[in-house]
């Protein structure tokens, strides 16, 4: 058995350390929780020992200094993919030579369009290991003992074998991916069509969903073709299979601010696919890669542009075959 940590204590961050201290019994210990000592996350977790969704068990020990739980070989990394570069320099200043580093958040960075994983790889100058998590999954249906599948992606095999044993259950299936950039790019392009879902809940467009979830992948894959993955991974668990737990549930953040968008009203927790959208907005632009429903979205979103006449857009293109891309 061993002790493993957790950077991040939101919502995502606080079920994985949860999890792996009360799912995983027979491989893993203790889990040493870090976050800075001024987050909303950090405080309630630190003075009541729950959030919202769960409760924390007498394994799980919280830290208020990073020094502390980089003690461990293994972390889980679950913050905000906009933060991730900061926090990359910030651990270059620690010995973190050898240590294994699962990255659990779904984004593109602004204005790089750069994946977590080459974030992360650039930043840190040390001999570290690393691996990204995607997949459907929300905090609330595991915590009523719900299953569900993931995929763990590792550009090296024998760390995504080491954290898939590690971390498997009857809980999470973990599965192997096989595409690293795909895994990512459709991981962070799902919150980003969540969004576009959520918008067209908001104006009770529900026929026109079928049609988005139909084209969507299509968009995405030829993004991941773009950056040198294999566009059939947006038909995989991180795109495809984790459109019921973004486009339709209620506990999504992104189908959330889309639904609150199109009726006006203002949405205050994380939705991560706001900055993606940014970061796919740049990179279609500068490479002329037809994105029309991220580039519909932008102008809804940034632009002001008027939403109806914007997402009916997407729909009323020029005729062509619906698989020639």
């Amino acid at each position: 058995m061993k002790d493993i940590s957790v950077i991040g204590c939101g919502r995502w961050g606080t079920f994985l350390a949860w999890y792996a201290a009360n799912r995983c019994p027979e491989k893993i210990k203790n889990v040493l929780m870090y976050d800075l000592k001024t987050s909303p996350n950090f405080i309630e977790l630190r003075d009541t020992r729950k959030n919202e969704y769960l409760s924390l068990s007498d394994n799980m020990f919280l830290y208020e200094n990073l020094a502390d739980v980089l003690v461990n070989d293994t972390i889980i990394v679950s913050i905000g993919c906009q933060h991730l570069r900061s926090l990359a320099r910030e651990l270059n200043g620690y010995n973190v030579e050898g240590k294994t580093f699962l990255l659990a958040m779904k984004g593109l960075e602004v204005p790089t369009a750069k994946i977590m994983h080459d974030i992360f790889k650039e930043e840190i100058h040390q001999n570290i290991h690393v691996a990204a998590l995607s997949g459907p999954g929300h905090v609330q249906d595991y915590m009523k003992n719900v299953p569900s599948a993931a995929v763990i992606d590792s550009s090296e095999p024998e760390t995504q074998d080491y954290l898939i044993k590690l971390l498997q259950s009857d809980l999470i299936r973990f599965y192997y991916g096989n595409d690293l950039i795909g895994n990512q790019i459709g991981a962070a392009l799902k919150n980003v069509i969540g969004i576009a879902a959520g918008i067209l809940d908001g104006l009770e467009w529900y026929g026109l969903k079928g049609a988005l979830m139909a084209r969507a992948p299509i968009e995405v894959g030829r993004l991941i073709k773009h950056f040198g993955g294999d566009p059939m991974s947006a038909y995989g668990l991180a795109h495809l299979g984790d459109y019921e737990a973004t486009l339709f549930s209620k506990h999504s953040h992104n189908r959330t601010f889309g639904e609150g968008f199109a009726q006006g009203k203002q949405f205050e927790k994380l939705a991560e696919g706001v900055p993606t959208l940014k970061a796919v907005k740049l990179i279609a632009d500068k490479e002329g890669l037809d994105m029309p429903i991220c580039q519909a979205l932008y102008k809804a979103v940034y632009e002001n542009a008027d939403i109806k006449t914007t997402i009916r857009s997407i729909f009323e293109r020029g005729l062509k075959k619906e698989f020639n891309n």
